[in-house]
């Protein structure tokens, strides 16, 4: 009998080992200033290579800022430079090593950057460290935000261009997928969504308008990352502010753009625009809407949100409702779920030689 959560899954050329995969993370630990600014360094290498070794099939690399205002907060990793790519492929040569495939999502936190690392509480970061935040409208994330500039279309265009070079960068650095981060809040989801794009020229307004600066970002990274490789888009399914917000019906319409456009594979998860939202958390309460744009476009999609047991999981992929799962937290509790997912559900899965032979 076999177990679909470690059935290899092919997308272009390349094949991922198992459908076990780790969701994008952010660890807020990279230097803050200075030639080191935005640089992968010992904490990230060993955070991910315990996930590869642990069996993985595919690691997203954290939101990784396409430019240093597009950070989250000072001290989130970079792929504006060339440091910063030396560094992140010496983490993308482990996971090649020990049969992981490595991918990296790249980002703009819009009007949500420049704020205090997670454990520091909420609202900007340091007078020391901040910068001003940029967005699509003149709206702030909350009341303890700093009020965003209102991105030009010239500036709007230049971040198009930086999410460009990240892409040839992540390339160099030995990535094989790519993610461009729409999801959560964050610039491309800001102008996805009427909540926080209240602009009134070809930006802002429709439903085309609003999704114009993700598929121009869709469309130029798509242009320079090679095609055999794949191209993922994370995307908030629901603001969870009903017709305020961004809205299922638009995700399984935008899905289908998306794909006509040339990605590969939609990451759907939810929330994360701020407002009133009251999000019914609860085990896989995101997996119907991954399922819904799977059935309704033919896109192939990852689901994530409160996976936590193994057999959830195969039961998640045996009923076709992904096709794929990633692991947020529950890969933060125990580097090693993959290896014991296995065991539960009477799968094999490769090991290190030197855990191997012992285990």
């Amino acid at each position: 009998m076999s177990v679909a959560l470690f059935e290899p899954y092919t997308l272009r050329s390349l094949t991922v080992p198992n459908r076990v995969w780790m969701a994008p993370m952010c660890q807020y630990s990279a230097e803050t200033s200075g030639p080191n600014a935005g640089v992968a360094h010992d904490w990230h290498f060993a955070h991910y290579a315990a996930r590869a070794t642990g069996g993985a099939g595919l690691i997203l690399v954290e939101a990784t800022a396409v430019s240093p205002e597009g950070r989250i907060s000072p001290a989130d990793l970079g792929i504006w430079n060339d440091t910063q790519v030396e560094a992140l492929r010496r983490i993308t040569g482990f996971l090649k090593q020990h049969g992981t495939v490595p991918g990296i999502q790249i980002g703009h936190a819009g009007r949500k950057a420049s704020t205090k690392r997670p454990w520091q509480g909420r609202g900007p970061a340091d007078a020391s460290e901040a910068w001003q935040p940029v967005g699509p409208s003149p709206v702030a994330f909350a009341e303890d935000h700093t009020v965003p500039t209102e991105l030009t279309v010239e500036r709007i265009q230049e971040i198009t261009g930086q999410f460009v070079a990240a892409a040839r960068r992540a390339l160099e650095a030995g990535f094989e997928v790519l993610e461009v981060h729409g999801a959560h809040g964050y610039l491309i989801g800001e102008f996805l969504s009427p909540h926080s794009n209240h602009r009134t020229d070809a930006y802002g307004g429709s439903f085309e308008n609003r999704t114009r600066l993700a598929l121009e970002v869709v469309d130029a990274v798509r242009a320079v990352w090679p095609e055999e490789l794949p191209l993922f888009f994370r995307i908030s399914a629901t603001d969870w502010l009903e017709e305020q917000g961004w809205t299922p019906d638009e995700t399984v319409r935008f899905a289908a753009l998306l794909r006509e456009h040339g990605v590969d594979l939609l990451d759907v998860s939810s929330g994360g625009n701020g407002g009133p939202a009251k999000i019914p958390v609860g085990p896989g309460y995101q997996v119907p809407f991954a399922a819904r744009v799977r059935a309704e476009t033919g896109l192939p999609v990852a689901t994530v949100g409160m996976i936590t047991e193994s057999r959830q999981a195969e039961k998640i992929l045996a009923n076709g409702e992904a096709d794929a799962v990633l692991l947020g937290r529950e890969l933060l509790r125990d580097a090693s779920w993959p290896r014991r997912a296995a065991r539960e559900l009477g799968a094999t899965i490769s090991a290190p030689p030197q855990y191997a032979w012992a285990i």
